[in-house]
């Protein structure tokens, strides 16, 4: 029987994590319950075991049965649910991994906790790195259809903008420019893995490249359908693609453990400076054929 521990704010702490992993406990089994997949099924119970067992070591000191954070619950769900379980899990690890920084200050006082967590925690990781999820697969699919919108695309509106400085015809040039190059660059991948030795199903990965293509082209047009100014438009376009690289240069680097700062700078930077050229390459284009829309 372990002593019981006599310092409020220690206590308070231990609660705190005892509530994180009764929470975690519950987001594991609601998912494990939505999943088709057996396998999948059995590693997300087993990982709900194991933070029932974080519950239950935590629960030797407080004496204290506590309920799950329910907004917290209800996140984590709806994000592994909507972006896929690898990401929202993994994302909800990176949380605890936070909170445990200031596991210092408990082991001082509990030095057994170390070693449990320690074992533990790597025993999750290691099951994490299990799970098989069809959208991870196809990852490589979606950053070539993502990549070549937004250099493509950003830098054709950019040229488009200067040469023909009216946001109506920039939007149909664009949305033309866009579908055609969707549509060719789904066939260049369904070619690819076909003729290739890779064991993706080339339908599925033709259809990332070019669902992600073409979401892409969608956001980076609507400014031009939306408003007058075309500059402004510009102006939100560029936005826009800096948000599209931002949100899923996150996804990629939570769901596939890849570093965040490099990734998103090397693509911001092509992007932007391919739009910049692209601009440059407008004007010198209107200015040479005299062109006046």
């Amino acid at each position: 029987m372990k002593s019981n521990i006599a310092d409020d704010q220690l206590l308070q702490f231990i609660h705190t994590a005892q509530k994180n992993e009764i929470t975690e406990y519950h987001i594991y089994r609601a998912l494990a319950r939505r999943i088709e997949d057996e396998e999948n099924k059995k590693i997300l119970e087993k990982i709900a075991q194991e933070e029932l067992l974080h519950y239950n070591f935590w629960r030797e000191y407080t004496h204290t049965d506590i309920s799950p954070n329910r907004i917290l619950f209800w996140f984590y769900y709806l994000i592994a649910r909507i972006f896929g379980v690898t990401f929202g899990i993994k994302l909800m690890e990176k949380g605890e991994e936070r909170a445990q920084q200031s596991y210092s200050t408990i082991i001082q006082s509990i030095p057994e906790a170390k070693s449990i967590l320690e074992d533990e925690d790597q025993h999750e990781k290691e099951l994490i790195g299990l799970i098989d999820e069809e959208r991870l697969k196809y990852v490589g699919s979606m950053v070539l259809g993502l990549n070549d919108a937004l250099v493509e695309l950003t830098g054709a509106l950019a040229g488009f903008t200067f040469a023909l400085q009216n946001s109506g015809v920039i939007a149909m040039a664009g949305l033309i420019t866009g579908i055609a190059a969707s549509l060719s660059m789904a066939a260049s991948e369904y070619l690819s893995e076909k003729s290739g030795e890779s064991t993706l199903n080339p339908v599925k990965a033709s259809l990332y490249t070019g669902t992600a293509y073409i979401l892409t082209v969608f956001f980076l047009v609507i400014p031009f359908l939306l408003l007058q100014n075309h500059f402004v438009s510009l102006g939100i376009t560029v936005i826009n693609a800096i948000l599209i690289i931002l949100v899923f240069t996150f996804y990629v680097s939570v769901a596939k453990d890849l570093p965040f700062k490099k990734r998103f700078g090397e693509m911001a930077f092509i992007s932007l400076g391919i739009a910049g050229l692209s601009f440059i390459i407008g004007v010198l284009v209107r200015m040479f054929l005299h062109v006046d829309l």
